[in-house]
């Protein structure tokens, strides 16, 4: 297991000379708490960048003192209006005083700001002693696609920005704790997990390690959501057409709340930023047609991880259905790569709704927590 390091306070360095390299803006705050339970009272973070992402169930630790850092790094687009900054490409750095030498690093699920991980991974990792960091992915909001020049630009700008922090904060925690992390880890959810996977892949040398929780599949050929949610869309309600778009038997009570709020919007966006030509409906879009191949192979996922990778799904996810999305991944990935694997059953894209079926659904962050603790044990050894 990962032993907990607590560094002596007058060994650290002075909050008033932490840098953030690259950024355009910070501002260094110490705090008593850096866990949701302070940070909400000051102003710290934004509950709703986390709302629904957890069940109402979930007890998270608190009393973690420290040093949060929030700024943004120089960019074009002005979607996120957090602390009236309005300027996108905006990161939270978090310093426990007691660390145990780790650093977590992630992006945000959905199109969510920069503290949308902060109930879900970031309370729970400070408690550990991790230092942690998160960034918006450069641009935010449903209009997410408008920004960049041409058609991809603004997904694969998350990855610039994933690698972008994790440099950054690297050289924060060396400037604050006197040493470099000895362990970090890439950690996300939905859009987040598709981070991670990107990031050792592409990027395997920053990290030792990452947790995928439920990643989007970006792929040039094959499925991928611009394949199954059009066939969703264009079978419901009729069950064996949407079944046969790749969604769970034993979904079917979440299919109309998913196709009123997710299924429609989500297709839309996307189809936005990787074929803004396209104009018919969403339902007849046809991904193999179309052939939006330019756009995707800048995001586009390969399977070749080069690091330790866990992924976890829900057998229930009705966004991201499990057959058409990690199931696929974990083929893309192999057996002789660094790859496990855990199919949740009964889990879904948003721990919000075990509040709504308890007796339907499990949830999710459970089984995050495990698997981190694994991938701790796992990259030690």
């Amino acid at each position: 297991m990962f032993v907990a390091l607590t560094l002596v306070a007058s060994l650290l360095t002075p909050v008033q000379t932490l840098t953030v390299p690259g950024a355009e803006h910070q501002v260094v705050t110490t705090l008593d708490d850096l866990t949701t339970a302070g940070t909400a009272r000051t102003g710290h973070t934004d509950p709703a960048d986390w709302a629904g992402l957890h069940s109402a169930a979930t007890v998270n630790p608190t009393g973690v003192p420290g040093v949060q850092i929030d700024g943004y790094f120089p960019d074009t687009s002005t979607g996120n209006t957090t602390h009236g900054w309005n300027h996108d490409a905006q990161f939270v750095i978090r310093l426990p005083e007691k660390w145990n030498g780790g650093l977590v690093v992630s992006g945000t699920p959905g199109n969510r700001e920069q503290y949308a991980n902060d109930y879900t991974i970031s309370d729970w990792v400070l408690a550990k002693g991790y230092a942690f960091a998160a960034t918006d992915k450069g641009n935010v909001g449903t209009t997410f696609h408008e920004d960049g020049r041409r058609p991809g630009d603004a997904i694969a700008e998350w990855n610039q920005r994933v690698t972008q922090l994790t440099v950054a904060a690297k050289a924060v925690v060396r400037q604050h704790y006197g040493r470099a992390p000895r362990r970090t880890f890439a950690a996300g959810i939905s859009n987040g997990g598709y981070l991670v996977r990107w990031q050792l892949e592409n990027r395997g040398h920053l990290y030792d390690g990452g947790l995928d929780w439920e990643g989007t599949l970006w792929r040039l050929k094959g499925d991928n959501l611009l394949n199954y949610l059009p066939q969703a869309l264009k079978a419901y309600p009729d069950p064996d057409g949407v079944l046969a778009a790749g969604f769970a038997p034993g979904s079917e009570f979440l299919w109309p709340f998913h196709r009123d709020y997710y299924w429609q919007l989500t297709q839309e966006i996307y189809q936005k930023e990787l074929d803004p030509s396209y104009t018919g409906a969403p339902e007849d879009y046809d991904y193999d047609e179309r052939r939006p191949y330019a756009a995707m192979a800048k995001i586009a996922l390969t399977g070749r991880i080069t690091k330790p990778l866990i992924t976890l799904h829900g057998t229930l996810d009705t966004l991201l259905p499990i057959s058409r999305s990690s199931d696929v991944y974990a083929e893309m990935v192999g057996p002789h790569r660094p790859f496990r694997y855990h199919r949740v059953e009964g889990g879904n894209h948003l721990d919000s709704l075990v509040d709504v079926h308890p007796d339907r659904l499990k949830p999710m962050l459970p089984a995050f927590r495990a698997a981190f603790e694994e991938l701790e044990t796992w990259t030690s050894n």
